[in-house]
């Protein structure tokens, strides 16, 4: 059976994430104390950051583990553990993808680059989406139950109003734009008269997926000059094209258009339905991805790992 592991992405925090698993699972305990030595040495000497990445993910307030410079590095230290312990219990995927910050642990697990690697390049990324994110009042918002070019239209038609733009295509039926206060108004109402069910506010830091991120690509893709990318292990299907990487394409060429352009999450859904892929894991926490999959490719399985609990279960069922 084809099977594919999806990486959540920021959003998918919360208190008391992996602390039964670091208990339970040793191979999970390993990677997040391996870490918690790489977000030290990142934020060592510099500050406004926590002591303890580990201490914020189990016992930290909500509020301060959503911070972007938090949230990255911790969900990545989760998707790094439970990638462990499904490769110590024979678990491997044929695809690899992630939303966001996801694609960066879909990329770890394909060994593109070491966990230390990982967490710290997570790191400077969310400090970068942080500081492009200063001073800009914008806000993100969910349209559920319209289509692509319906979408497309509430955003043209709401240009006058201010900048707006997409930044995720999540599932069938589901896209968010991001953008200036009174343009994302204006996208909102004009995507109710295109038949839109629902606008949903969403609770993040910035307008990110949009043109409002370029100061992070580039900042990126300097950092990028510095980092030893290996290949692939396991085909990851990109944010930004739907699809694994391409004749002449780079994979720092991707990431630094991935943090300032749309996510194709559909897409890649759909690309892994055609591969014919029969089941997703989602690497959690949460089960924001099973919800994807389920309304694009309804006939595709969907398993997702967010506790002890849900990992005892999987793995006595394999």
């Amino acid at each position: 059976m084809k099977q594919a592991f999806l990486f959540a992405g920021q959003g998918a925090q919360k208190t008391g994430m992996g602390k039964d698993l670091y208990e339970a699972y040793p191979s999970f305990r390993d990677a997040l104390d391996q870490a918690e030595k790489a977000y030290q040495e990142f934020a060592s000497g510099k500050e406004g950051y926590a002591p303890s990445l580990l201490e914020l993910m189990f016992e930290g307030e909500m509020e301060e583990l959503s911070q972007t410079r938090y949230t990255q590095p911790a969900l990545a230290a989760f998707a790094a553990g439970m990638a462990a312990v499904l490769r110590k219990n024979g678990i491997r995927a044929d695809f690899e993808a992630g939303l966001s910050l996801g694609e960066y642990s879909a990329l770890y697990d394909s060994g593109v680059f070491d966990l230390d690697t990982l967490i710290q390049l997570v790191c400077f990324r969310g400090l970068e989406m942080e500081k492009a994110s200063e001073g800009v009042t914008c806000s993100m918002s969910a349209l559920l139950g319209i289509g692509r070019d319906a979408v497309k239209e509430a955003v043209r038609k709401a240009s006058p109003a201010g900048k707006v733009e997409i930044s995720n295509y999540n599932s069938k039926g589901q896209a968010v734009i991001a953008g200036e206060e009174a343009a994302v108004q204006a996208a909102e109402a004009a995507a109710k008269e295109l038949g839109a069910k629902r606008c949903v506010r969403l609770a993040v830091s910035g307008p990110f997926h949009t043109s409002f991120m370029e100061p992070a690509g580039r900042a990126l893709e300097e950092k990028f000059k510095s980092i030893s990318f290996q290949p692939m292990q396991v085909p990851v299907v990109f944010n930004c094209t739907g699809k694994p990487l391409q004749e002449g394409q780079e994979i720092p060429e991707l990431l630094v258009r991935q943090v300032q352009s749309s996510v194709y999450m559909e897409d890649t859904i759909l690309f892994l339905q055609q591969q014919g892929v029969e089941r997703v894991i989602e690497i959690g926490p949460g089960k924001v991805l099973g919800g994807f999959v389920r309304r694009t490719a309804p006939g595709i399985s969907r398993v997702s790992l967010e506790t002890a609990q849900d990992v005892e279960k999987f793995l006595a069922q394999e």
